[in-house]
């Protein structure tokens, strides 16, 4: 292609990866989406539309699709990972049995695995022989997809343990419409990212309820306050919880329609069941697993995190909504700082 600066891989042509790739081919990159769906890479590439998940909007023919992941990766240095947390590992076993030469990964996903209780840059590692992993990079922030495919002002954080690997990103996405930070808090930008789609789920749930924004601002203050406590005992640094990965992410994921993860909690809040929600979604509702990664996490670092303990209840032990509400709301007396306090105080007395 003419006039192209970087051929760059993009695995997962959902909503994200979709809008991604735009950014990208914005800036002039040769950009390889690719979907193990055959007919939706017909579609991108006869058409130029991804109708399921941008109905509205017209893609470049900068941007090609692959079904061949071979193919997609071929002379390819940087890929952006853009599935669900539940197929990072599956995807990640596919790419090592495909292409042998080294790779920078940017991934794009937000979420906990349960059990393992890894975060997606550690599973990547983890999955990805060494000889064949340059970098890992995690962006994340407040980014709904609609209105990124639409060019509306957007900015998010690139963070990596190689801050060199973290700019290298950057520059490939940032330009008017797309504005794109640093930050050497790997932890805590994933923690935040991944740990406000609880939160998200809960807000969905007071609003299906009937509470109001009263109830909502609470929700999402003491949350955050969740999240900080929970992130910063596993090593983070607090402050990245009142940048874009945390209160940025927390506020557009808790008060948007465009969130995935408040309107399901919105359809458990007017009665529907679990699973009555997972179909009607029809996509990935990532709040759903990391609730319970969280809730593993919450009792591995004794750490206080009742709003994660009441959704949990909703989630997997069938509790109503309202019922959990009722018992948040009746949680004895604490002063507002004192447990992010404590923990601070123990990071303190470990350095």
């Amino acid at each position: 292609m003419k006039d192209t600066k970087t051929a760059i891989a993009v695995i997962g042509a959902g909503s994200w990866g979709t809008a991604l790739a735009i950014v990208l081919a914005d800036n002039r990159h040769e950009v390889r989406l690719w979907s193990h769906n055959e007919e939706q890479i017909k579609e991108i590439n006869e058409k130029h539309t991804n109708k399921k998940y941008l109905p509205e909007i017209d893609l470049s023919e900068l941007i090609v699709g692959y079904s061949s992941l071979s193919d997609a990766l071929a002379g390819v240095d940087t890929l952006i990972l853009a599935v669900p947390t539940k197929a990072i590992r599956e995807v990640i076993g596919k790419i090592r049995t495909v292409h042998a030469e080294p790779l920078t990964i940017a991934h794009v996903s937000k979420g906990i695995e349960p059990d393992s209780l890894l975060r997606i840059s550690e599973i990547i590692k983890e999955e990805m022989p060494k000889d064949l992993l340059n970098d890992v990079v995690v962006l994340s922030g407040p980014s709904h997809a609609e209105e990124v495919s639409l060019r509306h002002p957007t900015t998010v954080t690139v963070t990596s343990e190689n801050m060199e690997a973290a700019e290298k990103i950057q520059d490939l996405f940032i330009n008017n419409n797309f504005r794109v930070y640093t930050n050497s808090d790997v932890i805590g930008v994933e923690i935040g990212g991944a740990l406000k789609n609880i939160i998200a789920l809960a807000a969905g749930i007071t609003d299906g309820l009937g509470y109001g924004d009263n109830a909502k601002a609470a929700l999402m203050t003491r949350g955050l306050a969740e999240i900080a406590r929970l992130g910063t005992k596993m090593g983070a640094n607090p402050l990245t919880f009142s940048g874009l990965a945390g209160i940025g992410d927390l506020i557009v994921t808790c008060t948007s329609v465009h969130s995935r993860n408040w309107r399901a909690g919105n359809l458990l809040g007017k009665g529907k069941t679990l699973n009555e929600v997972l179909d009607n979604m029809g996509m990935v509702v990532e709040g759903v697993r990391t609730t319970k990664a969280a809730y593993q996490l919450a009792q591995k670092y004794d750490v206080n995190m009742p709003i994660t303990y009441a959704l949990y209840d909703v989630l997997f032990n069938g509790k109503r909504a309202a019922d959990a509400v009722d018992v948040l709301m009746a949680r004895g007396k604490t002063h507002e700082m004192e447990d992010l306090v404590n923990v601070l105080e123990e990071r303190n007395i470990e350095d």
